[in-house]
């Protein structure tokens, strides 16, 4: 039925979302920092440590992974992507008052926190933003829903734009995740995936800029890219870093030690390596440290379960 064993499939969608939160883990420390302070500093950055603008403790995340779990554990409970479910839990965790959030995403939940419809918030913040920029926000929590409709294309492009479009509207951002969400699809299908299949399958988006960045990716270059949050640099970031690093290490590390917005660009980066290289791939110095590893590990289970159901959706309807 399935290219790949169940063995293989559930070590897959383990390793996207410990990637995911072990990306965000790795980069937070060196966040906001240039390429040449963190050279200065560590010479390469290797090691979860916490730190940074933020003052983690070694394997805490940040915003990218705890709303990629509102995502995840929205699903799991409903058997579903009900994207009002998961915006009253973006607010929730909101009004908890987390460490880090970003700036999109807390104009519109306190927009939505303050008794405006989800379906309207992000579409007025976007539309009466001066630039209309498109961030990298919904692109960090999008892992969740790609494992969730992995054999379920047509499903997987819609859950995926209206998910984005909670709080980011903007149709490059909402594109982008689109295009991430296949290419993780794809590398959790195959047997192999090369990294010409992983850009094929991110290229298949009709958003233009979206699809430019897709093909620009693998000839990224490191000493002049863009790592600011906007949604197409950290796109290109984490393709250029997966489909040009053999190992989930080498493509994190690559990924982070570029700056800017690094704990987004390793989030992003780690779900991508991750569900290629399965979470047997990903060192086991950076799982034994990551906080939370026990749950990121359960609702990856319980996504593939879903993922593989004959009837997808029928639990909690």
């Amino acid at each position: 039925m399935d290219a790949v064993s169940e063995r293989v499939a559930r070590d897959r969608f383990r390793g996207c979302l410990a990637g995911l939160a072990v990306g965000d883990a790795l980069g937070a420390t060196v966040e906001l920092c240039s390429a040449s302070e963190i050279r200065a500093r560590f010479g390469v950055h290797r090691e979860i440590i916490g730190g940074g603008w933020l003052s983690l403790a070694p394997g805490e995340v940040t915003d990218d992974t705890e709303m990629a779990l509102c995502i995840a554990r929205s699903i799991v409970e409903l058997g579903r992507v009900e994207p009002g479910d998961i915006a009253r839990r973006f607010v929730e965790w909101f009004l908890r008052g987390p460490k880090d959030v970003g700036t999109t995403v807390a104009r519109v939940l306190s927009r939505i926190a303050a008794g405006e419809r989800w379906e309207e918030a992000a579409e007025r913040v976007y539309r009466a933003a001066p630039y209309r920029a498109a961030g990298n926000g919904s692109l960090m929590r999008t892992a969740p829903v790609a494992l969730f409709h992995a054999w379920r294309p047509r499903e997987l492009v819609q859950a995926s734009l209206e998910v984005s479009r909670i709080t980011h509207a903007h149709p490059e951002a909402m594109w982008a995740c689109v295009a991430l969400g296949q290419a993780i699809a794809t590398a959790i299908q195959a047997n192999a995936a090369p990294a010409e299949a992983l850009l094929a399958a991110a290229a298949a988006v009709p958003e233009p800029a979206v699809r430019r960045a897709v093909e620009d990716a693998p000839a990224l270059d490191p000493e002049t890219a863009a790592t600011s949050g906007y949604v197409l640099n950290t796109l290109r970031i984490a393709l250029w870093a997966v489909s040009c690093h053999g190992s989930f290490e080498d493509a994190v590390v690559a990924a982070v030690n570029l700056g800017g917005d690094a704990d987004t660009a390793g989030a992003v980066t780690g779900a991508l390596a991750g569900a290629r290289a399965g979470i047997t791939g990903i060192p086991q110095r950076w799982l034994g440290v990551l906080r939370g590893r026990a749950e990121l590990v359960a609702l990856a289970d319980r996504l593939l379960d879903l993922a593989r159901s004959p009837e997808p959706g029928s639990e909690g309807a």
